[in-house]
């Protein structure tokens, strides 16, 4: 199996905006920002989707959340922020590594689209 996109920068073979790595996950700047924050909180162990995830990812799972909170908390999104995870072509998955989309900066309109 092939190494996707996200494997491949936390490999660090293609370069990336990096605000934020722990031996669990790494965060980086969307190249397509929907937002004026738009990070990507993504595991280091490689999950294709969260409907892949096992019972034992519980607790990274909880990591991603909370770590995307803090950043949250760091980059002042005070007024609010929108946690994403696409699952699945019909969800608008793209990359399969699973992940979680932080947007904020911005009055985030319901429904999303």
């Amino acid at each position: 199996m092939s190494k996707t996109l996200f494997q491949r920068i936390i490999d660090r073979e293609i370069p990336a905006r990096i605000e934020h790595e722990d031996d669990r996950c790494i965060a980086l700047h969307d190249i397509h920002p929907q937002a004026p924050v738009h990070l990507l909180v993504i595991p280091k162990k490689p999950i294709p989707r969260l409907q892949a995830a096992a019972s034992d990812d519980q607790a990274l799972l909880g990591h991603l959340l909370l770590t995307a909170a803090a950043l949250a908390e760091k980059l002042k999104l005070s007024k609010g922020f929108r946690i994403v995870i696409n699952n699945g072509p019909d969800g608008g998955e793209s990359v399969p590594h699973l992940h979680v989309h932080l947007l904020g900066g911005r009055s985030l309109q319901w429904p999303p689209g």
